[in-house]
């Protein structure tokens, strides 16, 4: 099975592009899903979180306060380390344990950070959905209400355009209507059948 991996800056349209794959009936794995997914109450990683960065950030219910959280690790460097040594593990895993149950011409993997981690995920190609920052900032305060300062504080924490195009195989600049990047993902579904019918041979 061919594995294609989706990532992107923060903005950028990963989940609107796997939506459209999801559509065309290609299963999807998600990282962001899988994150909240083991920080459910109860859950090991929920408690190792609750239990490093202390009770202020459990919720009433015993999960935890994510937006707390997010603000909190995206002004301290060294805390957003801390929390993805023990997030990333699990997530990991769980990415490679869904791989392993699936079966399908391909599946595509969303991991926004898959730049910025030293992971090694068995992926065949890599999908970047690209987009100047300006529009990531547009896209991003629009949707979260948040400044425009903050969207910019956390794509200089992320990996550069740069970094995430020199890694990718495909490329999706998604710069025009939501029309148009389901028109590009179609045009990838229809090269990844290929792709993937070839490896079979």
């Amino acid at each position: 099975m061919l594995a294609v991996g989706i990532t992107g800056g923060i903005g950028s349209g990963k989940s609107a592009a796997a939506d459209r794959f999801a559509e065309l009936g290609v299963p999807v794995i998600d990282a962001d899903v899988i994150a909240r997914q083991i920080v459910e109450p109860g859950r090991p990683a929920c408690k190792k979180v609750i239990e490093v960065f202390g009770a202020e950030f459990a919720t009433a219910d015993g999960g935890l306060d994510r937006s707390k959280l997010r603000k909190m690790v995206f002004s301290v460097p060294e805390k957003k380390t801390q929390l993805e040594s023990i997030l990333h593990p699990e997530i990991h895993a769980e990415i490679l344990r869904q791989l392993s149950d699936l079966s399908a011409p391909y599946a595509i993997v969303v991991i926004p950070l898959l730049a910025e981690g030293n992971r090694t995920y068995p992926l065949d190609r890599v999908l970047v959905i690209d987009a100047p920052a300006k529009l990531q900032i547009d896209r991003v305060s629009n949707r979260d209400n948040e400044s425009a300062q903050e969207v910019e504080r956390i794509i200089h924490l992320q990996a550069t355009r740069k970094d995430r195009l020199e890694m990718a195989d495909d490329v999706i600049s998604n710069t025009g209507t939501k029309q148009s990047l389901r028109n590009s993902v179609d045009e990838l579904h229809s090269k990844y059948l290929t792709i993937a019918d070839d490896m079979g041979d």
